[in-house]
């Protein structure tokens, strides 16, 4: 581990019936452990029935995620593009909590038809929004090269590159932050 210990939470977006995201999320994870930099951790939002913005209830349920998102220094966001955009169940996760997102930095692993860039761009804007720092690199995932039948993943070789800089990004940016939420 480097001097101050970091914890990276991998959101994984989706939480549809035969999504793909938990099949990025374990390769990300796995070539993110193999580099000892920091402790990484899978957040599946399939894992937090959280209630719509703006509807009563789920106070417990908030509070959890609330904890979970506070204690992260950074993000890996593994994103579907839905409709040009982020699915509206992380829209409505990342909409639940405010202070628990800023000042910490942020990747982004986007999949579909045209690698999630659609999606990227506008969880770019919205993580601007919450004071999350987005790095530039962008590992984009199309369904036509990278996943078999559009159902099983397999990435082609150059993507471990690309998450590995994204990764350098995320980790040197959430060091950085760190020091100004002390």
């Amino acid at each position: 581990m480097g001097q101050s210990h970091l914890n990276i939470g991998i959101i994984l977006g989706s939480t549809r019936e035969g999504r793909v995201s938990p099949q990025v999320g374990a390769w990300l994870k796995e070539l993110a452990d193999g580099r000892g930099d920091a402790e990484y951790h899978l957040i599946d939002l399939a894992d937090y029935p959280l209630p719509f913005l703006g509807h009563p209830g789920g106070e417990d349920a908030i509070q959890n995620w609330a904890a979970v998102i506070g204690r992260m220094d950074g993000f890996v966001f593994v994103t579907a593009e839905y409709n040009h955009s982020i699915s509206g169940v992380l829209k409505n996760a990342i909409d639940l909590l405010r202070d628990e997102w800023g000042n910490k930095a942020a990747g982004i692993v986007s999949y579909g038809s045209t690698g999630g860039a659609r999606a990227a761009e506008h969880l770019r804007g919205i993580l601007g929004e919450l004071n999350v720092a987005d790095v530039r690199i962008h590992p984009t995932l199309s369904l036509f090269t990278d996943f078999e039948s559009f159902r099983t993943f397999k990435p082609a070789e150059m993507h471990h590159k690309n998450v590995n800089g994204m990764l350098d990004q995320v980790i040197a940016w959430s060091t950085a932050l760190k020091t100004i939420r002390s």
